[in-house]
């Protein structure tokens, strides 16, 4: 092993400061995690704090709070990975068109939003979806009916927070599967094309196969992750007409710990490692749901 090391020394090196940032940042504020099972004040510490093992885990689940937190953290999170395929869908598009600049002005337009930071993105929703002086305001007001206040609507919450996602994430996500489709060997589309498959057929047996082992890896990766609703985005999107739906577990662990009086640090670290583990098992679940199903997994 060491000779290994010696001889590309370079190459460890630059995985030095990855590796130290998974420790400092991953590893590290593990120890912390025992919070949940003590009554923390920082007056006392970790180690001296008292012990109350699965106290805050039970004063969550017998909370009101409980069953809409965790309703509306599922419903959104499922809702967000239903529209998985669209980038897939794009790529497989883009990978068809024939017009050089054609593609490249679509990929251009389709991934640029991923460079919008969340803030602004939350402030395009809210100018083009004001109730006033909006798009939709003024849409409605050509058509002689009434403007819907759509970021008050709570039905419309779920919608507006995952399409608006796809926009700004579609075409970013697009560029996995483009650069996987460059790999496919050509002759296989030549082969096709003289036996007299047309472009559907060359994409339904020759791109998608091509593509699901990736496919696959990238969906249990975001199966792991499928309670991390986006915080940023849910809280800034949030309002006292909506919040019956968009009070996920993130924002709800950022009130209970920083924004409530007494600054529960043990109850909301408590609520954050029950959705770690809740992750923690999705994840190994829909891993070996895929390499039983398909072949293809993580690991």
């Amino acid at each position: 092993m060491w000779l290994r090391v010696r001889r590309n020394w370079q190459l460890y090196v630059l995985l030095f400061l990855p590796v130290l940032w998974l420790i400092v940042f991953r590893y590290a504020p593990m120890y912390g995690a025992q919070i949940a099972f003590r009554q923390y004040s920082p007056a006392f510490g970790i180690e001296g704090s008292p012990w109350v093992g699965l106290a805050n885990f039970i004063r969550f689940f017998n909370s009101p709070k409980f069953e809409p937190v965790i309703i509306n953290t599922v419903v959104l999170s499922f809702y967000s990975l239903l529209v998985f395929p669209i980038p897939i869908i794009l790529a497989l598009s883009l990978n068809q068109v024939r017009s050089r600049m054609f593609r490249n002005s679509v990929q251009m337009i389709t991934y640029a939003p991923h460079f919008i930071s969340t803030v602004v993105i939350v402030g395009m929703l809210f100018q083009f979806l004001h109730p006033r002086v909006g798009f939709t305001a003024s849409l409605a007001n050509l058509l002689g009916q009434a403007p819907p206040n759509w970021m008050g609507d709570p039905g419309a919450f779920r919608h507006i927070f995952v399409w608006s996602g796809v926009w700004q994430e579609m075409g970013f996500g697009a560029i996995i599967y483009l650069a996987v489709l460059s790999t496919v060997d050509p002759a296989l589309h030549e082969a096709a094309v003289v036996d007299g498959a047309n472009r559907l057929q060359r994409i339904r047996y020759i791109d998608i196969p091509g593509l699901l082992p990736t496919a696959m890896v990238l969906l249990v990766l975001t199966t792991g992750r499928v309670l991390e609703v986006a915080f940023e985005k849910v809280y800034l999107m949030q309002s006292p007409l909506n919040l019956g739906v968009s009070e996920v577990i993130n924002t709800y662990v950022y009130k209970v710990g920083l924004l409530s009086p007494i600054l529960d640090f043990s109850y909301s670290t408590a609520i954050g490692l029950l959705k770690g583990i809740v992750g923690l098992l999705l994840l190994i679940t829909v891993n070996h749901a895929a390499r039983r199903t398909t072949g293809n997994s993580v690991w």
